[in-house]
């Protein structure tokens, strides 16, 4: 029987061992190179340019028709079709000068940051509520919240219209069975009590978003970091105050900002307050003085100028959060 030489080894076959080595090392293999991303830098761009363009379509459009609107002069003779004379800052100049506009501005500001504060306040409380309870009463709160969140405004303003009604509402009936004399009493005659009572109206309505919101918050806080604090003697306010606040603060942050947007543009609940019994020169915050100038009265041009400087205000009350975000995204 012949033998057959072996073939001869290439010295890429070979392993090569070294003094120490207690096994050879694996063969070399050629790995293929990376294929080369192909896509261009401005596609992402591009693919932005039909979202902004419906943006500006869809919210450009109305707020340049609404500073074209407010350079001119709107009055009776408009309404059968003559053009409207163009009064450049006219309208501005006007209502710069009218001291109730600034009494206006002055109502409405303090009427949305208690409003705002007031609802941040208890839907914290709710969300540490819902957090504390059990299954069966969290999911009770929720559901309940979600019932009143999703009532429109027009029926829960038919509801709390009755509650406060002064001939027949539950809430003087109550208060008389107290010992009260409130009997025909006229929560919106005052002021004060209509404000009072579209406070009460619009928190109830804000709540829910609030308390779902820091109730998100707070599932994310880790339970470890607060056993550890309850360790060391941290007590349930210290918890809250040096672990549970700063943790939630960007989501209070941005829930207290949409709140003070949404309550400056409150219109409805007191337009509604309004017609069951409220004085409205007494009682009109940035939203129906609006509409009482344009609609009510038909001087357009200086109900858009209003518009205009509610546009900015809002801008001025978020340029804080806005600047604070801007600057943690030039952090990170």
């Amino acid at each position: 029987m012949s033998s057959q030489p072996l073939p001869a080894a290439s010295a890429d076959s070979v392993p090569v061992v070294t003094h120490g080595s207690s096994a050879p090392p694996a063969p070399r293999t050629h790995r293929p190179a990376r294929l080369r991303s192909r896509r261009s830098p401005g596609l992402p761009y591009l693919l932005l340019i039909p979202s902004v363009a419906i943006l500006l379509l869809a919210l450009g459009y109305p707020v340049v028709w609404q500073v074209l609107t407010s350079l001119k002069k709107f009055g009776l003779a408009q309404q059968f079709g003559k053009p409207a004379a163009w009064v450049g800052l006219g309208n501005y100049v006007a209502l710069a000068k009218d001291p109730y506009l600034w009494t206006v501005v002055g109502r409405s500001l303090v009427f949305c940051l208690v409003n705002a504060l007031a609802t941040l306040l208890i839907g914290m409380l709710v969300a540490l509520l819902m957090k504390a309870v059990p299954g069966w009463a969290r999911i009770s709160v929720q559901v309940s919240m979600l019932l009143a969140w999703a009532m429109p405004v027009i029926t829960a303003m038919a509801v709390w219209r009755w509650l406060f009604d002064y001939r027949r509402g539950v809430v003087n009936y109550l208060l008389t069975q107290l010992g009260l004399d409130y009997v025909g009493h006229s929560w919106l005659e005052s002021p004060l009590s209509f404000f009072f009572v579209a406070t009460v109206i619009i928190v109830w309505a804000s709540v829910p978003f609030v308390a779902f919101s820091a109730y998100a918050g707070l599932t994310q806080v880790p339970g470890d970091v607060l056993e550890a604090a309850q360790i060391d003697g941290a007590g349930s306010l210290g918890r809250f105050r040096w672990i549970i606040l700063p943790m939630i603060r960007p989501v209070l942050s941005i829930v207290l900002l949409l709140q003070i947007i949404w309550d400056l543009r409150v219109f409805a609940q007191i337009r509604l307050l309004q017609d069951a019994g409220g004085t409205p020169s007494q009682t009109n915050l940035l939203g129906t003085y609006i509409y009482q100038l344009g609609i009510g009265s038909g001087d357009f041009g200086k109900a858009s100028a209003v518009s205009i400087f509610v546009l900015l205000l809002t801008i001025a009350l978020s340029w804080f959060y806005v600047r604070r975000l801007l600057t943690d995204e030039a952090q990170a």
